[in-house]
Protein backbone atom coordinates (compact mmCIF):
# COMPACT_ATOMS: atom_id res chain seq x y z
CA UNK A 1 0.00 0.00 0.00
CA UNK A 2 1.89 2.85 -0.96
CA UNK A 3 1.84 6.21 0.52
CA UNK A 4 2.16 9.71 -1.65
CA UNK A 5 2.47 13.28 -1.07
CA UNK A 6 0.51 14.53 -3.96
CA UNK A 7 0.57 18.23 -5.77
CA UNK A 8 -1.91 19.72 -8.53
CA UNK A 9 -1.34 23.27 -9.60
CA UNK A 10 -2.63 23.11 -13.54
CA UNK A 11 -5.14 25.89 -13.46
CA UNK A 12 -6.45 28.03 -10.50
CA UNK A 13 -6.49 25.84 -7.55
CA UNK A 14 -3.97 25.27 -5.32
CA UNK A 15 -3.78 21.72 -3.88
CA UNK A 16 -1.91 18.96 -1.69
CA UNK A 17 -2.94 15.57 -0.65
CA UNK A 18 -1.52 12.52 0.74
CA UNK A 19 -2.94 9.48 0.20
CA UNK A 20 -2.72 5.98 1.06
CA UNK A 21 -4.09 2.69 -1.10
CA UNK A 22 -6.32 5.09 -2.96
CA UNK A 23 -7.55 6.46 1.06
CA UNK A 24 -7.16 9.89 1.51
CA UNK A 25 -5.40 11.14 4.75
CA UNK A 26 -5.24 14.15 4.44
CA UNK A 27 -6.34 16.97 1.13
CA UNK A 28 -6.62 20.49 1.47
CA UNK A 29 -7.03 23.17 -1.27
CA UNK A 30 -6.64 26.98 -1.83
CA UNK A 31 -9.19 28.53 -4.51
CA UNK A 32 -8.02 31.44 -6.36
CA UNK A 33 -11.75 31.72 -7.97
CA UNK A 34 -12.96 34.96 -6.41
CA UNK A 35 -9.50 37.01 -7.41
CA UNK A 36 -9.76 35.80 -10.72
CA UNK A 37 -13.58 36.59 -10.57
CA UNK A 38 -12.65 40.29 -11.10
CA UNK A 39 -10.89 39.43 -14.17
CA UNK A 40 -13.66 37.22 -15.87
CA UNK A 41 -11.33 34.48 -16.08
CA UNK A 42 -8.05 32.60 -15.19
CA UNK A 43 -5.79 34.84 -15.62
CA UNK A 44 -2.49 33.10 -16.00
CA UNK A 45 0.96 35.03 -14.04
CA UNK A 46 -1.43 35.52 -11.32
CA UNK A 47 -2.56 31.57 -10.80
CA UNK A 48 1.50 31.04 -10.94
CA UNK A 49 2.03 33.34 -8.17
CA UNK A 50 -0.76 32.39 -6.02
CA UNK A 51 0.87 28.86 -6.49
CA UNK A 52 3.93 29.88 -5.11
CA UNK A 53 2.44 31.57 -2.20
CA UNK A 54 -0.03 28.80 -1.63
CA UNK A 55 1.88 25.40 -1.49
CA UNK A 56 4.29 25.25 1.31
CA UNK A 57 1.53 25.84 3.57
CA UNK A 58 -1.13 23.45 2.18
CA UNK A 59 2.22 20.90 2.26
CA UNK A 60 2.96 21.75 5.90
CA UNK A 61 -0.88 21.32 6.79
CA UNK A 62 -1.84 17.94 5.28
CA UNK A 63 1.45 16.47 6.19
CA UNK A 64 0.99 17.23 10.11
CA UNK A 65 -3.36 16.43 9.37
CA UNK A 66 -1.88 12.82 7.90
CA UNK A 67 0.41 12.30 10.66
CA UNK A 68 3.27 11.34 8.44
CA UNK A 69 6.95 11.98 8.05
CA UNK A 70 8.64 12.98 4.68
CA UNK A 71 10.54 9.09 5.33
CA UNK A 72 7.27 7.73 5.46
CA UNK A 73 6.30 8.41 2.09
CA UNK A 74 6.80 6.27 -0.85
CA UNK A 75 6.61 8.56 -3.54
CA UNK A 76 5.67 12.42 -4.16
CA UNK A 77 3.70 13.07 -6.71
CA UNK A 78 2.70 16.32 -9.25
CA UNK A 79 0.75 17.11 -12.11
CA UNK A 80 2.91 18.05 -14.71
CA UNK A 81 -0.07 18.19 -18.39
CA UNK A 82 -1.61 19.40 -19.11
CA UNK A 83 -2.31 22.72 -17.99
CA UNK A 84 -0.94 26.74 -17.70
CA UNK A 85 2.87 26.19 -18.26
CA UNK A 86 4.07 28.87 -15.33
CA UNK A 87 0.60 27.19 -13.24
CA UNK A 88 2.78 23.42 -13.82
CA UNK A 89 5.97 24.49 -13.17
CA UNK A 90 5.17 25.40 -9.56
CA UNK A 91 4.16 21.96 -8.70
CA UNK A 92 6.50 19.88 -10.91
CA UNK A 93 9.66 22.39 -9.56
CA UNK A 94 8.27 21.76 -5.90
CA UNK A 95 7.50 18.20 -6.36
CA UNK A 96 10.69 17.50 -7.67
CA UNK A 97 12.82 19.84 -5.41
CA UNK A 98 10.70 17.37 -2.63
CA UNK A 99 11.69 14.27 -4.02
CA UNK A 100 15.35 15.23 -4.38
CA UNK A 101 15.53 16.41 -0.45
CA UNK A 102 14.12 13.40 0.64
CA UNK A 103 15.21 10.93 -2.34
CA UNK A 104 12.16 9.97 -2.35
CA UNK A 105 11.02 8.26 -6.67
CA UNK A 106 9.15 11.33 -7.99
CA UNK A 107 5.65 10.56 -10.16
CA UNK A 108 4.19 12.90 -12.81
CA UNK A 109 0.76 12.88 -13.80
CA UNK A 110 -1.43 13.85 -16.38
CA UNK A 111 -4.30 16.17 -15.52
CA UNK A 112 -6.91 14.13 -17.29
CA UNK A 113 -5.61 10.62 -15.78
CA UNK A 114 -6.48 11.84 -12.29
CA UNK A 115 -10.14 13.07 -13.09
CA UNK A 116 -9.91 9.75 -14.67
CA UNK A 117 -9.23 8.29 -11.16
CA UNK A 118 -11.21 10.51 -8.99
CA UNK A 119 -14.17 8.28 -8.72
CA UNK A 120 -12.17 5.31 -6.95
CA UNK A 121 -12.13 7.76 -4.35
CA UNK A 122 -15.89 7.17 -3.81
CA UNK A 123 -18.16 3.81 -3.62
CA UNK A 124 -15.99 0.62 -5.35
CA UNK A 125 -16.22 0.78 -9.09
CA UNK A 126 -18.27 -2.24 -10.68
CA UNK A 127 -15.57 -4.69 -12.66
CA UNK A 128 -14.48 -3.16 -15.81
CA UNK A 129 -14.41 -1.85 -18.84
CA UNK A 130 -16.28 1.25 -18.35
CA UNK A 131 -17.03 4.38 -20.04
CA UNK A 132 -16.02 7.87 -18.38
CA UNK A 133 -17.57 11.03 -19.66
CA UNK A 134 -15.21 13.50 -18.47
CA UNK A 135 -16.21 17.13 -18.29
CA UNK A 136 -14.25 20.34 -16.76
CA UNK A 137 -13.13 23.67 -17.54
CA UNK A 138 -11.14 22.47 -19.98
CA UNK A 139 -12.03 19.20 -21.38
CA UNK A 140 -15.42 17.26 -23.24
CA UNK A 141 -14.03 13.75 -23.78
CA UNK A 142 -15.48 10.54 -23.45
CA UNK A 143 -12.75 7.55 -22.27
CA UNK A 144 -13.04 4.20 -22.61
CA UNK A 145 -11.40 2.22 -19.51
CA UNK A 146 -10.23 -1.52 -19.60
CA UNK A 147 -7.71 -1.25 -16.73
CA UNK A 148 -5.62 0.80 -14.64
CA UNK A 149 -3.69 3.58 -17.28
CA UNK A 150 -5.59 1.56 -19.85
CA UNK A 151 -7.86 4.38 -22.12
CA UNK A 152 -9.03 4.73 -25.32
CA UNK A 153 -10.85 8.52 -26.19
CA UNK A 154 -13.85 7.71 -28.49
CA UNK A 155 -15.17 10.96 -28.28
CA UNK A 156 -14.52 14.93 -27.57
CA UNK A 157 -15.52 18.39 -28.38
CA UNK A 158 -14.44 20.07 -31.70
CA UNK A 159 -14.36 23.51 -30.46
CA UNK A 160 -15.75 24.66 -26.40
CA UNK A 161 -15.44 21.95 -23.71
CA UNK A 162 -18.96 22.65 -21.49
CA UNK A 163 -17.24 24.73 -18.64
CA UNK A 164 -16.15 26.91 -21.24
CA UNK A 165 -19.50 26.88 -22.86
CA UNK A 166 -20.81 27.67 -19.05
CA UNK A 167 -18.48 30.39 -18.67
CA UNK A 168 -19.23 32.24 -22.20
CA UNK A 169 -23.10 31.84 -21.60
CA UNK A 170 -22.29 33.11 -17.64
CA UNK A 171 -20.63 35.82 -19.22
CA UNK A 172 -23.04 36.92 -21.87
CA UNK A 173 -25.94 37.00 -19.31
CA UNK A 174 -24.00 39.34 -16.33
CA UNK A 175 -23.77 36.23 -14.18
CA UNK A 176 -19.93 36.92 -13.05
CA UNK A 177 -17.37 33.93 -12.83
CA UNK A 178 -17.35 30.90 -12.67
CA UNK A 179 -20.10 30.62 -14.95
CA UNK A 180 -21.13 26.88 -13.96
CA UNK A 181 -22.25 27.53 -10.01
CA UNK A 182 -24.04 30.89 -11.72
CA UNK A 183 -26.09 29.29 -13.94
CA UNK A 184 -27.25 26.37 -11.71
CA UNK A 185 -28.37 28.99 -9.35
CA UNK A 186 -29.67 31.42 -11.88
CA UNK A 187 -31.30 28.78 -13.42
CA UNK A 188 -33.25 27.41 -10.57
CA UNK A 189 -36.55 28.77 -10.56
CA UNK A 190 -36.71 28.72 -14.42
CA UNK A 191 -38.38 26.68 -17.03
CA UNK A 192 -35.81 24.32 -18.65
CA UNK A 193 -37.78 23.69 -21.98
CA UNK A 194 -39.08 27.50 -22.71
CA UNK A 195 -36.35 27.85 -24.97
CA UNK A 196 -35.63 25.24 -27.55
CA UNK A 197 -32.18 25.83 -28.18
CA UNK A 198 -29.61 24.04 -30.96
CA UNK A 199 -27.83 20.41 -29.89
CA UNK A 200 -24.59 21.11 -31.40
CA UNK A 201 -23.54 18.79 -34.12
CA UNK A 202 -19.85 17.44 -35.61
CA UNK A 203 -20.71 17.01 -39.63
CA UNK A 204 -17.98 14.30 -41.39
CA UNK A 205 -16.17 14.50 -44.34
CA UNK A 206 -18.00 12.16 -46.03
CA UNK A 207 -20.94 13.23 -45.13
CA UNK A 208 -23.09 12.72 -41.92
CA UNK A 209 -22.69 13.47 -38.34
CA UNK A 210 -20.37 12.16 -35.60
CA UNK A 211 -22.70 9.93 -33.62
CA UNK A 212 -20.60 11.55 -30.21
CA UNK A 213 -18.44 14.30 -30.80
CA UNK A 214 -19.83 17.78 -28.89
CA UNK A 215 -19.89 20.71 -30.33
CA UNK A 216 -20.92 23.92 -27.92
CA UNK A 217 -19.77 27.13 -30.04
CA UNK A 218 -23.63 26.68 -31.70
CA UNK A 219 -25.54 26.64 -28.48
CA UNK A 220 -23.31 29.77 -27.12
CA UNK A 221 -24.28 31.65 -30.19
CA UNK A 222 -28.09 31.05 -30.15
CA UNK A 223 -27.69 31.86 -26.36
CA UNK A 224 -26.02 35.51 -27.27
CA UNK A 225 -29.17 36.03 -30.48
CA UNK A 226 -31.69 34.86 -27.59
CA UNK A 227 -30.64 37.30 -25.42
CA UNK A 228 -30.01 40.13 -27.37
CA UNK A 229 -33.76 39.79 -28.77
CA UNK A 230 -35.10 39.04 -25.55
CA UNK A 231 -33.53 42.52 -24.45
CA UNK A 232 -34.66 44.34 -27.12
CA UNK A 233 -38.43 43.24 -26.62
CA UNK A 234 -37.98 44.05 -22.96
CA UNK A 235 -37.08 47.61 -24.19
CA UNK A 236 -39.70 48.09 -26.16
CA UNK A 237 -42.40 47.54 -23.12
CA UNK A 238 -42.22 43.59 -23.20
CA UNK A 239 -42.13 41.13 -20.59
CA UNK A 240 -38.77 41.44 -18.27
CA UNK A 241 -35.67 39.73 -19.40
CA UNK A 242 -36.61 35.95 -18.44
CA UNK A 243 -32.87 35.04 -17.11
CA UNK A 244 -33.59 32.40 -15.08
CA UNK A 245 -35.69 30.60 -18.07
CA UNK A 246 -32.43 31.74 -20.23
CA UNK A 247 -30.51 30.38 -17.95
CA UNK A 248 -32.24 26.99 -16.99
CA UNK A 249 -32.98 25.86 -21.32
CA UNK A 250 -29.20 26.48 -21.50
CA UNK A 251 -28.43 24.23 -18.68
CA UNK A 252 -31.00 21.71 -19.42
CA UNK A 253 -29.69 21.47 -23.26
CA UNK A 254 -25.88 20.89 -22.31
CA UNK A 255 -26.94 18.30 -20.12
CA UNK A 256 -29.40 16.67 -22.46
CA UNK A 257 -26.31 16.47 -24.88
CA UNK A 258 -24.10 15.19 -22.75
CA UNK A 259 -26.17 12.26 -21.29
CA UNK A 260 -27.98 11.64 -24.91
CA UNK A 261 -24.52 10.67 -26.56
CA UNK A 262 -22.85 9.41 -23.88
CA UNK A 263 -25.12 6.17 -23.29
CA UNK A 264 -25.95 5.86 -26.72
CA UNK A 265 -21.86 5.62 -27.18
CA UNK A 266 -21.96 3.10 -24.06
CA UNK A 267 -24.77 1.06 -25.37
CA UNK A 268 -22.28 0.76 -28.90
CA UNK A 269 -19.65 0.06 -26.91
CA UNK A 270 -21.16 -3.01 -25.23
CA UNK A 271 -20.71 -1.01 -21.49
CA UNK A 272 -22.52 -1.67 -19.04
CA UNK A 273 -21.11 1.42 -16.36
CA UNK A 274 -21.10 5.04 -16.75
CA UNK A 275 -19.13 7.26 -15.00
CA UNK A 276 -19.09 11.27 -14.92
CA UNK A 277 -16.04 13.11 -13.82
CA UNK A 278 -14.52 16.87 -13.78
CA UNK A 279 -15.68 19.82 -12.32
CA UNK A 280 -19.15 20.07 -14.32
CA UNK A 281 -19.66 17.08 -12.72
CA UNK A 282 -21.05 18.58 -9.67
CA UNK A 283 -23.91 20.22 -12.21
CA UNK A 284 -27.13 19.03 -10.23
CA UNK A 285 -28.79 19.12 -13.92
CA UNK A 286 -26.46 16.81 -15.51
CA UNK A 287 -26.24 14.34 -12.68
CA UNK A 288 -30.41 14.14 -12.36
CA UNK A 289 -30.61 13.41 -16.31
CA UNK A 290 -27.99 11.25 -16.14
CA UNK A 291 -29.64 9.12 -13.09
CA UNK A 292 -33.26 9.48 -14.79
CA UNK A 293 -31.30 7.55 -18.09
CA UNK A 294 -29.19 5.41 -17.06
CA UNK A 295 -31.93 3.87 -15.19
CA UNK A 296 -34.09 3.83 -18.52
CA UNK A 297 -31.51 1.82 -20.01
CA UNK A 298 -30.29 -0.42 -17.09
CA UNK A 299 -26.99 0.98 -17.27
CA UNK A 300 -24.89 1.26 -13.99
CA UNK A 301 -23.50 4.51 -13.18
CA UNK A 302 -21.06 6.08 -10.90
CA UNK A 303 -20.18 9.92 -9.90
CA UNK A 304 -16.67 11.05 -8.55
CA UNK A 305 -17.46 12.39 -5.26
CA UNK A 306 -18.71 15.76 -5.40
CA UNK A 307 -15.47 17.27 -3.10
CA UNK A 308 -13.32 15.49 -5.64
CA UNK A 309 -15.05 16.99 -9.08
CA UNK A 310 -13.05 19.61 -9.11
CA UNK A 311 -9.19 20.41 -9.21
CA UNK A 312 -8.15 18.55 -6.26
CA UNK A 313 -4.89 16.77 -5.61
CA UNK A 314 -6.51 13.42 -3.86
CA UNK A 315 -7.34 12.43 -7.40
CA UNK A 316 -3.63 13.06 -8.62
CA UNK A 317 -2.23 10.79 -5.61
CA UNK A 318 -4.42 8.03 -7.00
CA UNK A 319 -3.29 8.01 -10.29
CA UNK A 320 0.14 8.11 -9.33
CA UNK A 321 -0.44 5.48 -7.04
CA UNK A 322 -2.12 3.78 -9.93
CA UNK A 323 0.93 4.01 -11.74
CA UNK A 324 3.80 3.53 -9.00
CA UNK A 325 1.93 0.40 -8.27
CA UNK A 326 2.70 -0.70 -11.93
CA UNK A 327 6.62 0.08 -11.67
CA UNK A 328 6.78 3.06 -13.44
CA UNK A 329 7.94 6.71 -11.97
CA UNK A 330 9.57 9.79 -14.24
CA UNK A 331 12.86 11.46 -14.35
CA UNK A 332 13.28 13.83 -11.70
CA UNK A 333 14.21 16.31 -14.66
CA UNK A 334 11.50 16.17 -16.59
CA UNK A 335 9.75 19.62 -17.59
CA UNK A 336 6.39 20.14 -17.69
CA UNK A 337 3.86 20.31 -20.61
CA UNK A 338 1.13 22.64 -21.05
CA UNK A 339 -0.46 20.15 -24.34
CA UNK A 340 -0.15 16.67 -23.90
CA UNK A 341 -2.71 14.21 -25.09
CA UNK A 342 -4.07 11.70 -22.63
CA UNK A 343 -2.64 8.65 -24.82
CA UNK A 344 0.74 10.51 -24.65
CA UNK A 345 0.49 10.22 -20.90
CA UNK A 346 3.15 6.91 -21.22
CA UNK A 347 6.38 9.53 -22.29
CA UNK A 348 5.90 10.91 -18.39
CA UNK A 349 7.55 7.67 -17.35
CA UNK A 350 10.48 7.05 -19.44
CA UNK A 351 13.48 6.82 -18.29
CA UNK A 352 15.06 10.07 -20.25
CA UNK A 353 12.91 13.09 -19.93
CA UNK A 354 10.70 13.33 -23.25
CA UNK A 355 10.47 17.32 -22.59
Amino acid sequence: MPTLLALETSCDESAAAVVRDQRVLASAVASQVEEHARWGGVVPEIASRRHVEALPALIEQVMAESGLAFSELDAIAATAAPGLVGALLVGSVTGRSLARLHNKPFVAVHHLEGHLCSVQLGDPLPPGPYLVLLVSGGHTEMIRVDGPCQYQRLARSRDDAAGEAFDKVARLLDLGYPGGPAIQIAAEQGDPRRFPLPKGRVSLPEGGVHPYDFSFSGLKTAVLRLTKQLKAEAERGGEPFPLADVAASFEQVVADVLVERTTRCARDQGLQTLVLVGGVAANRRLRARLEQRCGELGIQWRLAPLAYCTDNAAMIAVAAEQRFSGGACSPIDLAVAPRLALEEAPVLYEPQPAF
